[in-house]
């Protein structure tokens, strides 16, 4: 895997493929920054944000995104570099933050809580914007620190996790949520389960924290392999590129102990026996392009 994009950020996360732009767009949360690569040109962007930008999503429109700030949900416009307030996440519950987000098959934006706290207490949980921006929770169990979330190929299952736990879990998913359940627990010895992707086969590639390595687990949560990655804290993979047969991963270089030159950048890889899906934007369904 090879190193893309020097970008050192303090926590870079959420990365997506624009298939439209044929651009990738990621994060920096403890930077603060929304951050653009085009592949053809080598070009990158950066835009500042009012706050931690934690994850967010495509939409119908190239000039407009769904932000998942550390505090609330808003529209950026890339244009006017406006946000927009949606909704405020959590504004009663002292500690916690927006943290993982990722759009369900059906265009709904999914994302969870993380508590800053000392302690890190499970008080994070997991919720749903809906095409008419009404916000509701999900009755899946508290967490510390709620990452991992992703879809299966036909958004029948939900992955997701507590990233201190050391398991990726999964539910059944629909306009219903139950029977939740352990996916996969990660080998002794390894990091923790930081962001995930899912392919076209429906496996999932989940970024260990401290662990260098993105590793692939069929559907039944068996291990299919492990791919290195040349820093300590891989935090979340993607595909991209024309035919979704690149795969992406971003890092960080918070709390690192030893230096490492390229933590905190993007890297990549061609992948010749896998591909991924394309981003659902918000407001979209599998196969329509017609979004809010």
């Amino acid at each position: 895997m090879e190193l893309i994009v020097d970008a050192q950020n303090a926590l870079g996360e959420c990365i997506l493929w624009c298939d439209r732009t044929q651009s990738l767009f990621w994060t920096d949360i403890l930077g603060r920054k929304l951050w653009r690569y085009r592949p053809s040109s080598g070009e990158t962007k950066q835009w500042d944000m009012p706050e931690r930008l934690a994850s967010f999503a495509l939409t119908a429109s190239e000039g407009r995104l769904l932000l998942g700030l550390e505090s609330r949900l808003a529209w950026f416009d890339f244009a006017s570099v406006e946000v927009l307030t949606i909704v405020e996440v959590e504004a009663d519950v002292a500690g916690t933050r927006l943290n993982d987000g990722r759009c369900d098959r059906q265009g709904r934006f999914v994302f969870g809580t993380m508590n800053e706290a000392v302690g890190r207490a499970p008080i994070g949980r997991f919720y749903r914007l809906a095409h008419n921006l009404q916000l509701e929770q999900l009755p899946l169990a508290p967490v510390a620190i709620a990452n991992s979330i992703c879809f299966s190929p036909d958004g029948g299952t939900m992955y997701f996790c507590d990233s201190l736990s050391g398991m990726i879990r999964c539910c059944d998913y629909g306009e219903e949520v139950s029977g939740e359940r352990i996916f996969a627990h990660l080998p002794p010895g390894c990091g923790e389960p930081d962001g995930s992707a899912i392919d076209a086969d429906g496996y999932l590639w989940n970024a260990e924290w401290g662990a260098s390595r993105i590793v692939r687990y069929r559907p039944d949560g068996s291990i299919e392999r492990a791919v290195a990655v040349p820093v300590s804290q891989p935090t979340c993979p993607a595909f991209g590129g024309p035919g979704l047969d690149q795969l992406f991963v971003t890092s960080a270089l918070v709390d690192l102990l030893e230096s490492e030159r390229y933590a905190g950048g993007v890297f990549g890889m061609p992948v010749t026996d896998a591909v991924g899906l394309p981003e659902i934007r918000f407001g979209a369904r599998m196969g329509d392009d017609s979004a809010i």
